[in-house]
């Protein structure tokens, strides 16, 4: 389906999601006049407050969020398709108004009774909302009707399985929309152009040349405000999960036969169900975790995690994890792909570094024992980009060699006004275009992974704090790579 005529209904309309990303991107995606006529946003939410009073709330985050200078003619056009509604989300009688005011905007906007539910709600919403919707007829298998869903998707594998069996009774799975806003960030988009669109990549891309492939998601932030979530949660779940697991089924799966949402998902779900099994000894030599003390960033002295907003004072949430595992397929045998994730590092670092072999210790290597190998990285945020360092003589009558890069910026060519991730999933969702969303089989083997990891931390004792706010992370998570004789290529 290529139609974007739709209502919007978006659950939690007054939260900080909506502000910060839908309202902006949806006001982005207006001024690139990506937006039909027949579109409409209702938002939900159990603030109570006018029509007027919302508008002007999402003024202010369009004026401060938006990556498009403001404009009144472009605002005052999206104003016009917003309606306010405030009920409690368990209120069958707000679901009856909801459910008469679509109807009027089907008429006014000519929608065709299409609707796309966004619940931009936490997590323990999901469920009741979708109860609701299916109870009073406003969602079926019919394809008129699509929930997007935030993560987490559960809390583990159990509860995310409780969580589908309730949702699909009500949608259909080609209807639902499990979002991860990291797939839609424009870097992550070009990693199957990388590979699949350039034959000596493609052709280097195995255990044959790689000697390891290296993933980091590093942030200098804390939790903030979401320390209620955050603390049942932790690193595991909160990235590695989804983003993390997310990113490395890119990086390590087969060429699709075509290049449509099921058979890019299939080579996805390949990956993820090679995945080594994780044994408790393994875990235990293979798998660091790390908790923040406090410290400064960037100057500024920051909490340790124990004394965030809304965390335990006695919390052994992990705040970072790092991990080698592999990829037991044909193509990846035997390369170790180290992964590591975490808050309040010594920066805010998001990427791929794809390390190539030795050459043989001969000729070169005789003479400069300090010869490095050839690394491919991608640059994801905050910088995007991609760059090939290789091996080159220094200017100088001595033959000293030294590296040299071939350096993709992507702003440098394209601006720095690039779209935001949620743009481009709020129009595929409009679209009907599911490829850059996850679909449960994807989310189940995820769980499955990452629950072998949690199970075993529940019985464990640790000694938090280990890594001081401000510093790359825990010692551990060095001497995990160090050990093999390698090291990260980000310090």
């Amino acid at each position: 389906m290529s139609e974007i005529s739709s209502i919007l209904v978006i659950f939690g309309g007054n939260g900080d999601l909506t502000k910060r990303k839908l309202f902006p991107a949806l006001y982005n995606l207006l001024s690139q006049e990506l937006l039909l006529n027949n579109f409409a946003v209702v938002s939900v939410s159990r603030t109570k407050m006018t029509d007027e009073d919302y508008i002007t709330k999402m003024k202010e985050s369009i004026k401060e969020f938006s990556r498009f200078e403001y404009d009144e003619s472009v605002f005052k056009e999206l104003k016009k398709r917003v309606k306010y509604i405030s009920f409690d989300f368990s209120s069958d009688e707000g679901y009856k108004n909801l459910k008469l005011e679509l109807e009027k905007l089907d008429s006014i906007y000519k929608t065709d009774g299409r609707r796309i539910y966004y619940l931009a709600v936490a997590p323990e919403y999901f469920r009741i909302i979708v109860e609701k919707l299916k109870l009073h007829k406003m969602a079926d298998d019919s394809g008129k009707y699509r929930v997007v869903i935030e993560k987490p998707f559960g809390k583990d594998l159990h509860s995310a399985r409780c969580l589908n069996e309730t949702i699909t009774e009500a949608f259909s799975e080609k209807n639902i929309y499990r979002i991860d806003h990291y797939l839609g960030k424009e870097m992550i988009q070009n990693i199957m152009v990388l590979r699949f669109a350039n034959f000596f990549i493609e052709s280097l891309w195995s255990n044959k040349y790689i000697d390891n492939v290296q993933i980091s998601a590093l942030e200098t932030v804390g939790v903030e405000n979401r320390g209620g979530y955050y603390d049942s949660a932790g690193a595991l779940k909160d990235m590695v999960q989804n983003h993390i697991l997310q990113l490395l089924t890119l990086v390590a799966m087969e060429p699709p036969v075509r290049l449509d949402t099921e058979s890019i998902r299939d080579e996805k779900l390949k990956v993820l169900k090679s995945l080594m099994e994780l044994t408790p000894e393994y875990i235990k030599d293979n798998v660091v975790r790390g908790q923040y003390d406090e410290g400064y960033i960037n100057g500024v002295k920051v909490p340790k995690y124990r004394d965030e907003y809304r965390v335990k004072h006695n919390s052994n949430t992990e705040t970072y994890v790092a991990l080698k595992l592999f990829v037991n397929n044909y193509r990846w045998d035997g390369v170790p792909f180290y992964i590591r994730t975490g808050k309040r590092t010594n920066r805010k670092l998001t990427e791929v570094v794809i390390q190539f072999k030795n050459m043989p210790k001969i000729l070169y290597y005789n003479e400069n024992k300090n010869i490095v190998p050839n690394v491919l990285v991608i640059k994801i945020q905050p910088d995007e980009g991609i760059y090939f360092q290789f091996n080159a003589k220094e200017p100088g009558s001595v033959s000293q060699i030294i590296p040299v890069k071939m350096d993709f910026c992507h702003s440098c060519i394209f601006g720095g006004n690039t779209p935001e991730s949620y743009e481009r999933l709020l129009l595929d969702s409009l679209k009907g275009d599911s490829t850059l969303f996850t679909r449960w089989d994807e989310v189940e083997y995820s769980w499955k992974f990452v629950d072998a990891i949690s199970t075993l931390w529940l019985n464990e004792s640790i000694d938090f704090p280990n890594y001081k706010a401000g510093s790359i992370g825990p010692k551990e998570a060095e001497n995990l790579i160090k050990r093999d004789n390698r090291e990260w290529w980000s310090r």
